[in-house]
């Protein structure tokens, strides 16, 4: 296996970063960078291994995840092709990569540690990655079932996006940001490649499906729903504290 070439491109994609950074730290601010030898050896540690998690994912989980689609919509697997009752163990496998592969993602890890961080540990980090799992768990297996009956895409996310809508009037303000960035930060490195394998590999062994309208739109399902499950949490929650302190205003 040639590693030169993904080495090579993966220093394309972050030099444009380290430009932007040194350049406004020197050029704009015009202050001295501090511990500079550590700046570089961190920069250079996350070069080599987001080069090593691409390959792995390209080598891996992708076709990985492709082939189990393909494997599991398979005529010889599905008994009845023409019924979508037939194909729960999509939805099931679907409902549980997206768990899977969103637990895994460092960006919500990331945003999970700085937002309890910031709430002064209200927010816990375990209960919020969770909770997003479970959202996207949701939308892999609701937009796998799209896929699978063949219904317009722009129906469940006009619907989806109407709800939360209505969810941002009645959630709690201190909540409504963190549950939009929770909904992108599941669209990363991890998640993407595994879910868009599945979406193409069930387009392209569901018989009638095309890949390019059908197989494309999971990502969708996946920033989607993480944002109704952080703020039904955060509703929920709020209630739980409320109840509390009335009972124990009321001792």
């Amino acid at each position: 296996m040639n590693l030169i070439h993904p080495f090579i491109e993966t220093f394309g994609d972050v030099m444009p970063i380290i430009l932007v950074l040194f350049g406004f730290q020197v050029i704009i601010l015009k202050q001295k960078i501090n511990n500079l030898k550590r700046i570089i050896i961190g920069f250079i540690l996350v070069w080599v291994g987001l080069t090593l998690l691409i390959i792995g994912l390209e080598k891996a989980l992708f076709p990985l995840g492709k082939l189990m689609a393909a494997q599991l919509a398979s005529a010889d697997f599905i008994k009845d092709i023409n019924n979508w009752k037939s194909y729960y163990w999509i939805y099931i496998f679907a409902a549980s990569i997206g768990f899977a592969t969103t637990i895994a993602e460092p960006s919500l890890l990331a945003v999970a540690i700085k937002a309890n961080q910031v709430s002064g540990g209200f927010i816990k980090i375990w209960p919020l990655r969770i909770t997003v799992a479970i959202g996207v768990a949701v939308g892999i297996a609701l937009g796998s079932f799209r896929i699978v009956t063949g219904l317009p895409l722009h129906y469940f996310i006009i619907g989806g996006y109407a709800v939360v809508l209505m969810q941002t009037y009645f959630a709690p303000k201190n909540m409504i940001a963190l549950a939009y960035d929770a909904g992108g930060v599941t669209t990363s490195i991890v998640t993407v490649p595994v879910i868009a394998a599945l979406g193409l590999g069930l387009a392209s062994t569901i018989e009638g499906r095309n890949t390019l309208i059908d197989g494309f739109g999971l990502i969708a399902f996946a920033s989607l729903f993480p944002i109704m499950s952080v703020m039904i949490y955060a509703q929920f929650s709020q209630t739980f504290i409320q109840k509390n302190h009335k009972i124990n205003h009321k001792k």
